[in-house]
């Protein structure tokens, strides 16, 4: 799987969260229930400030490395942090950037199969945050830049 190498600033981001690591039977679901809150319950309008109108998933501080208990966050880029909801930031550093592409009812299962890919990976991971980032798009396909933050 080929990826880019970038360099990030930090980012501020809002949004909700729970704890799973990579080998709970529930995993798969516990992230879906987030992703289905914050949409259902309207979390997403209701983050002020949005740097931008891209959602985020977020994989963030690990006990260890990826099989170890992690924090999955839903959440958008803030330009100032607010009331009533988790804040987290983003450090900045090196991420390897991968790009999926797939259509709009197979984005997740494609994201999903990307993850797979990168756990085979030797990457030289921070394991500080790691991200997706659902990029704005009307059309019937869809784009997900994965970000993996690496040691500096």
């Amino acid at each position: 799987m080929d990826y880019e190498v970038v360099t990030l600033a930090e980012k501020k981001v809002v949004g909700i969260s729970t704890r799973t690591n990579n080998f709970a039977p529930d995993m798969g679901e516990k992230i879906g229930q987030l992703w289905q809150q914050f949409y259902d319950e309207n979390i997403y309008p209701k983050i002020p400030n949005k740097a931008n109108a891209k959602a985020l998933g977020i994989y963030t501080e690990y006990e260890a490395d990826e099989k170890a208990d992690y924090t999955v966050m839903v959440a958008c880029e803030v330009s100032e942090t607010s009331d009533g909801f988790e804040t987290r930031l983003i450090k900045a550093g090196k991420y390897a950037k991968f790009v999926v592409k797939a259509e709009q009812d197979q984005v997740f299962a494609e994201v999903a199969a990307a993850w797979h890919d990168i756990w085979q990976m030797v990457l030289p991971r921070s394991f500080d945050a790691d991200f997706e980032e659902y990029q704005e798009s009307l059309e019937k396909d869809a784009e997900v830049h994965i970000y993996i933050g690496l040691k500096a």
